[in-house]
């Protein structure tokens, strides 16, 4: 059976990095279907790679192949590795944080390291700084297009043994939420938090309350104010800024047709935290 073979990297579409990618995939097979997930994954940004494959993954169907490349390790002696998630999809990815939030937030069944003596393109033994081609895309496509199955990957690692970044769970106390900012809607510099809408209405705030917003970076104060818990962008005026339910069901900071991330100089990553209570 053919299965989907998706592509996110830090490669941007500048060069022919990620043509080069697809056509050994299709060098595997002509009639693998094969999609990007995003190619803007900022330079060396693992934990920005991680969020992104979590954002996607519930939305492809089961035997999905993910190859993400965001390797500022290649050529060192980090591992290279497959891993069969709870949903029976696979990640095709350098193990150097980028499951992080596969892991905790979807569940691992199975990791494989993969042999490069089998699982490699031909005649690209001599080069080791674009793995992304020579090793993930071609495993990636053999795996999707069936020419191996997963236990063919290579030996066995225990999923313990997966590295993994910092990761901050929101907390409850007092009538106050403290989470993180995990990543921005990039296009338009909203700031979407690890604080999920159920967390959020245990603060009893209605749409069109009143809500405190601050935010801090280690331990500066970036921002501090009051605004609207709206259902939409239509419920402020232009330039005013709203807390709002995102698409993954996350809690949100946004200016309506301004980017906040930009107004106030705003990262992303578990430095970042945010703290929000009903006023």
């Amino acid at each position: 059976m053919m299965n989907a073979l998706v592509l996110q990297s830090d490669f941007g579409l500048e060069d022919g990095a990620v043509s080069a990618m697809k056509g050994v995939a299709h060098s595997v097979s002509r009639v693998i279907p094969i999609y990007d997930n995003t190619h803007d994954i900022p330079p060396f940004d693992i934990w920005a790679a991680s969020y992104r494959l979590w954002q996607i993954v519930a939305y492809w169907p089961k035997g999905t192949v993910f190859v993400s490349i965001i390797d500022p390790g290649v050529g060192s002696n980090r591992k290279s590795v497959v891993v069969k998630t709870d949903r029976e999809q696979y990640i095709v990815t350098p193990d150097n944080g980028t499951l992080t939030h596969i892991a905790r937030k979807v569940g691992i069944q199975d990791v494989r390291e993969i042999d490069e003596n089998v699982n490699r393109l031909p005649q690209s033994g001599a080069s080791h700084t674009f793995h992304g081609r020579d090793v993930y895309a071609y495993t990636g496509a053999r795996l999707a297009a069936g020419v191996i199955k997963f236990d063919e990957v290579g030996p066995p690692v225990n999923s313990d043994e997966i590295e993994s970044l910092p990761f901050y769970e929101p907390v409850l106390n007092d009538g106050r939420i403290e989470g993180s900012i995990d990543i921005l809607d990039i296009r338009f510099g909203n700031l979407w938090t690890n604080i999920s809408r159920e967390m959020f209405i245990q603060l009893q705030i209605e749409y069109g309350d009143r809500v405190e917003v601050v935010i801090q970076n280690e331990n500066r104060q970036v921002y501090n104010n009051v605004m609207i818990f709206g259902r939409s962008f239509a419920s402020i005026h232009t330039g005013e800024p709203l807390i709002y339910v995102n698409s993954l069901d996350n809690m949100a900071i946004a200016i309506n047709q301004g980017s906040f991330a930009k107004a106030y100089n705003i990262g992303t990553g578990p430095s970042w935290r945010i703290m929000i209570r009903k006023r």
